[in-house]
């Protein structure tokens, strides 16, 4: 194997790697529901309830969104105009991926990663909990997403434009795509 078509199956297995270790979030949704009926529960037939479980569907909703934007970048299920897109040739389409990930994604990843890093730092060195009584102590790992959801999205861009360039080149990635 060449050293391009070595890169391009390393991009493709980080990729991949990316969006296994994502997966599992997915039963944060579940979890969510359980808990929302529970806080309804308790409220409702006990008139009591808890700050902290309340708060945990907040932390939930946050980790199950901000991990699901690689996820989304891996699917190709993100948003775009897809009026000309949908009726051009996979080349064509893979030309207008290449271009949106290297001029649009990559640095917007890049500028997400290192705005945020110093803002988790503070968050980090005084341990930054919740302002409700009660309430998770927690708040510095909920900011951790930032930078990490901007690394998984760099490295799903670099995947990506991996998989596109292949498919300009005509490099067989298809053994290592499979899930």
């Amino acid at each position: 194997m060449n050293l391009q078509g070595a890169l391009i199956e390393f991009f493709v297995r980080a990729g991949q790697i990316a969006v296994a270790a994502c997966q599992p979030i997915r039963w944060l949704t579940l979890a969510m529901v359980v808990l929302t009926m529970g806080i309804v529960l308790l409220r409702y037939a006990f008139g009591s309830g808890s700050v902290f479980v309340q708060e945990s569907i907040m932390y939930m909703h946050g980790i199950l969104f901000m991990l699901a934007i690689p996820m989304g970048i891996a699917d190709n299920s993100h948003v775009r105009v897809d009026i000309i897109y949908s009726n051009l040739s996979k080349k064509k389409r893979a030309v207008i991926d290449l271009l949106g990930h290297c001029i649009f994604l990559l640095p917007v990843a890049g500028f997400i990663f290192f705005i945020s890093v110093g803002y988790v730092e503070n968050s980090w060195r005084i341990t930054e909990g919740s302002s409700e009584v009660g309430g998770i102590p927690g708040v510095f790992l909920l900011k951790t997403l930032l930078p990490v959801t901007a690394a998984l999205i760099f490295l799903q861009g670099l995947a990506s434009i991996a998989a596109q360039t292949a498919l300009l080149l005509n490099v067989d990635t298809s053994e290592h795509q499979k899930s």
